[in-house]
């Protein structure tokens, strides 16, 4: 299992939500280039980018912002958050990211994700955040009729490879994973799997890393200390 830390991007700074709640903000760092490079000096080989601009407004905001962290750093990202068009998916790709994460497109727009993940194969995610059940999209703030599990077949028989699974009334509240979860879809599918939202700390990578899946993405319990990102990522080697 790999350890991912993540950034939330908002008005091109680092912040973190809790549960989704766009009122419920914390500036975790001005600079999301300076954050991104103490994430790769702790030894990241991959960064979760979400662009939550991009999430609310339906496009891709902070492209150029995005683009300077892959340039610069060096660094293989996977970027998620208001990708709903073929045109950024190219534009992503094109400028070094490893994984694009398609979410909201992925329940309105079965076509661009079977471009997308032909096109792309691998590098082609889905998000996969649900609260009580049930799909939320556009940036978490519509609520969809589709249970998570059927989403989750749906992908695999479209050939997605990799899911980040997110039960939002974990994520920034740092009260743990959602282990049942993540043991339940792993017993119902071959896709790599992503767990996300509430990690607390390094109990929680032990826990998740015995699943065997594919990763842990790790974002609030890093910048309030409660998990040291050198000695998690250590750990899961």
């Amino acid at each position: 299992m790999i350890v991912i830390p993540a950034i939330d991007i908002i008005d091109g700074m680092a912040v973190r939500l809790y549960q989704g709640d766009y009122n419920k903000k914390d500036l975790m760092g001005e600079d999301v280039l300076k954050v991104a490079k103490s994430f790769k000096e702790a030894g990241a080989k991959l960064i979760h980018l979400v662009d939550l601009d991009g999430a609310k407004k339906g496009e891709l905001v902070n492209l150029e912002l995005i683009l300077r962290v892959v340039k610069e750093l060096e660094v293989d990202v996977e970027v998620g958050g208001g990708i709903r068009s073929f045109k950024d998916i190219k534009s992503l790709i094109d400028g070094g990211v490893s994984r694009v994460i398609l979410g909201t497109a992925a329940i309105e727009d079965k076509e661009l994700l079977r471009q997308a993940v032909d096109t792309y194969k691998d590098k082609i995610a889905v998000a996969v955040d649900f609260k009580d059940g049930y799909i939320h999209t556009r940036g978490w703030i519509s609520k969809s009729d589709v249970h998570y599990i059927d989403l989750i077949n749906d992908m695999e028989a479209i050939g997605v490879k990799n899911i980040i699974i997110t039960d939002i009334s974990k994520d920034g509240t740092l009260e743990g994973p959602n282990i049942n979860i993540m043991k339940e879809v792993k017993s119902i599918s071959n896709i790599d799997i992503t767990a996300s939202g509430g990690v607390k700390n390094i109990d929680n990578i032990k826990d998740l890393k015995e699943l065997n899946i594919y990763g842990a993405i790790v974002g609030k319990a890093i910048y309030s200390k409660d998990v040291n990102l050198e000695e998690a990522i250590n750990l899961c080697k």
